[in-house]
């Protein structure tokens, strides 16, 4: 106890408080460190395993910290003599109420769970969200980020993560329909694709085959579109193909094979 102009101040009720806080920080920071050290030894391990184990420390993370924070809030509050087990044990009518007040943070919180348990997708998988693609980055109790090639984020609750499509568990395709001119002969067409893949072999980035041409896709207006496909790492379709449809445009243009394209004439009518 103190008097300061008149006035008697506890400080216990000054200093405390800011020791809890002080503990509950540094607490917070080394269990952080020794979940990231103990998470980081991730020798002769699946790339899968290591997001699993990527994703796993992060939640851990997460909860531990809302942990501390209600238990330094709970011991500042008795610290000023409030009664925190009438509090804890009106949770039970507390817990109804609030159960109405937040049903969608208790939906994100349990889909959250079932995320990282049943492995639907984890941090560094490619998925794709109501027409959003793009890396997971963060997956927290309530929300999931996703960031996509221009680096935009997009936060998604978790209990609205039920539809998407995860291109990172298997080996993507890399399709690239290629239109050709109908006067050009198929011996010519399937010669100018042998010598371009022998041309290519051990050069196609991410790719895990060589390409086969799957045959003629459709019989458009102006060409006949041939459908080629080649297996790549997940997700690395996209690059493939980008690749893919650079080549046929040089090897075609050099063995004088057409690809047909839209034109108009305009006449000036006197």
């Amino acid at each position: 106890m103190i008097n300061l102009f008149g006035q008697t101040i506890n400080l216990k009720l000054i200093v405390f408080p800011i020791v809890y806080i002080t503990i509950g920080v540094l607490s917070f920071n080394i269990i952080k460190k020794l979940i990231k050290k103990a998470t980081s030894r991730q020798m002769n391990l699946k790339a899968s395993q290591k997001q699993r184990i990527t994703t796993l420390r992060t939640l851990i993370i997460n909860l531990i910290k809302y942990l501390i924070v209600i238990f330094v809030i709970l011991s500042i509050l008795s610290l000023y003599g409030i009664n925190v087990k009438s509090i804890l044990a009106g949770l039970g009518i507390g817990t109804a109420i609030i159960g109405l007040a937040f049903q969608d943070l208790a939906k994100d919180i349990i889909a959250g769970f079932f995320i990282i348990t049943e492995g639907s997708y984890e941090i560094g998988d490619m998925i794709e969200v109501d027409g959003f693609l793009g890396e997971v980055v963060f997956i927290g109790l309530r929300t999931t980020r996703i960031r996509n090639f221009k680096g935009a984020t997009k936060i998604i609750s978790n209990h609205h993560m039920d539809n998407l499509i995860n291109y990172s568990n298997n080996n993507s395709l890399a399709i690239v329909d290629v239109g050709i001119a109908y006067e050009c002969s198929e011996e010519k067409i399937d010669k100018a694709f042998e010598e371009l893949f022998n041309e290519l072999d051990g050069k196609i980035p991410f790719a895990l085959k060589k390409p086969e041409v799957w045959g003629v896709n459709d019989l458009a207006n102006s060409s006949v579109v041939y459908r080629v496909v080649v297996e790549t790492e997940p997700a690395k379709h996209f690059a493939t193909e980008r690749f893919l449809r650079r080549e046929f445009k040089k090897a075609f243009d050099k063995e004088h094979i057409k690809i047909p394209y839209t034109q108009v004439e305009v006449h000036n009518g006197k």
